[in-house]
């Protein structure tokens, strides 16, 4: 069998013809109407009703800051737990990152924690969905948000295709933010995508990632902005794989129950519990013993995985190192994702669980 790794992206011919074909009739690259028809796209699927495609999902989650008025020495609640773009998103517009600790059902932010954090220089609250799942009080939020007078962001990085009451995570905020990297359930190279219903908002979006100009091409400029827009070539690709999300998402449930199944009753395996009517998993993880040696065992016999995020306190680039957030330190400590390639197979699947029962025996 080869090598199986811990996650690669999905393109096929319909990407490589629909880009050929955009090539020969003289597309220019930059975004234009592509990019327009990949916003309308994700809007029709998400439900929101404004959209906004740009680089990456990093300056996507600083451009939602901006457009709610978050600046210098404000303060922004992240999860201590999360990708590092979370809290380095509002350090690039130099925002405090304020790290609070995670519920271990969920590995989202813990409400109460967040709601011990919170100071007069509180201005957002970052929410982050990760892997798919949401807290269980996802309400809370928005609720206690709205009365605080903070505004709440999603970060739905790894959420896109997951849901909550029939609501598209990155809707329960004022403006949710998606990332199409490699690693996502459609990836257009690198990308992000702001989401809102709240078209002064919208407004504000389009001003920043476009230089701040009052229409487009203009050199007229309303607001400071900046260069953070997409380009035609990946909307080309970003289109083919929305078509193919329907199928994706149902794959990707059918995969999370398989391992379920087949990983369940292992001692020193502990699975994350998932509701796979709403969520559509970004990685497969499990909490484990001996991690590490676990992983060698796995790459020894063809199979990739990867440890969780650190605790971003204790990192370097943080370095508060005089803080402790016991659940997200554990977490970090025992977590590993498992192959998650769309193009796993059942057979595959099979295997990479024999192979970690093996291991426990």
């Amino acid at each position: 069998m080869d090598f199986i790794n811990q996650m690669e992206p999905s393109f096929d011919e319909h990407e490589r013809n629909a880009l050929n074909e955009y090539m020969l009739l003289g597309g220019w690259g930059t975004e234009f109407k592509k990019t327009r028809a990949f916003e309308d796209m994700i809007k029709e699927y998400t439900g929101a009703k404004y959209c906004w495609i740009m680089a990456n999902g990093t300056v996507s989650l600083s451009a939602a800051l901006m457009a709610v008025g978050i600046g210098v020495g404000d303060e922004v609640i992240c999860p201590d737990y999360t990708m590092i773009a979370t809290p380095n998103s509002a350090e690039l517009i130099g925002a405090k990152a304020v790290f609070v600790d995670i519920d271990r059902e969920t590995l989202c932010m813990d409400f109460d924690k967040m709601k011990s954090a919170v100071t007069e220089k509180t201005k957002a609250i970052m929410l982050v969905s990760i892997n798919g799942r949401y807290p269980k009080n996802i309400k809370q939020f928005s609720d206690f948000c709205k009365k605080s007078g903070i505004h709440l962001i999603e970060d739905a990085a790894q959420s896109f295709g997951s849901f909550c009451e029939k609501k598209h995570l990155g809707r329960f905020g004022e403006i949710g933010s998606f990332s199409f990297s490699a690693p996502k359930i459609i990836t257009t190279g690198q990308g992000g995508a702001l989401i809102t219903d709240n078209a002064e908002l919208s407004d504000k979006i389009k001003k920043i990632r476009d230089f701040g100009r009052d229409a487009s091409g203009s050199d007229h400029y309303l607001t400071k902005g900046w260069n953070f827009k997409f380009s035609d070539f990946q909307a080309v690709i970003g289109i083919e794989q929305m078509k193919k999300m329907p199928s994706r998402v149902a794959r990707k449930k059918e995969m999370g129950q398989l391992y379920g199944k087949l990983l369940t009753g292992i001692p020193g395996v502990e699975l994350i519990k998932t509701n796979y009517e709403n969520t559509s998993p970004w990685f497969f993880d499990i909490l484990c013993e001996n991690r590490e040696a676990l992983q060698i065992y796995l790459k020894e016999n063809g199979i990739g995985s990867r440890v969780f995020y650190p605790p971003l306190h204790s990192e370097p680039a943080y370095g508060y190192f005089h803080l402790s957030f016991p659940v997200s330190e554990e977490i970090s400590a025992k977590g590993l994702w498992l192959p998650s390639s769309i193009t796993l197979t059942d057979s595959q699947i099979i295997y990479i669980c024999n192979c970690i029962r093996n291991f426990y025996k």
